[in-house]
């Protein structure tokens, strides 16, 4: 049987810990800064959790060994 192949966009997008946790960082962060709230910022700045569990099943299906 063939290797799956890795969706290349969900792994650029999409970490997998090691307790099998789907982890993604947030939006809003890319231009107009000085407008935008330091605290919010920060906390967009780290990895969040995927909550719902059919996005993660299918996070999953894309990443067949993990995240790279």
């Amino acid at each position: 049987m063939p290797k799956m192949k890795t969706h290349k966009g969900a792994a650029k997008r999409f970490r997998i810990t090691r307790t099998g946790k789907v982890m993604r960082m947030k939006g809003y962060r890319g231009h107009n800064k000085q407008k935008k709230n330091k605290r919010t910022l920060r906390a967009q700045g780290r990895m969040h959790e995927v909550k719902n569990l059919g996005n993660q099943k299918r996070v999953k299906r894309l990443l067949p060994y993990g995240s790279p």
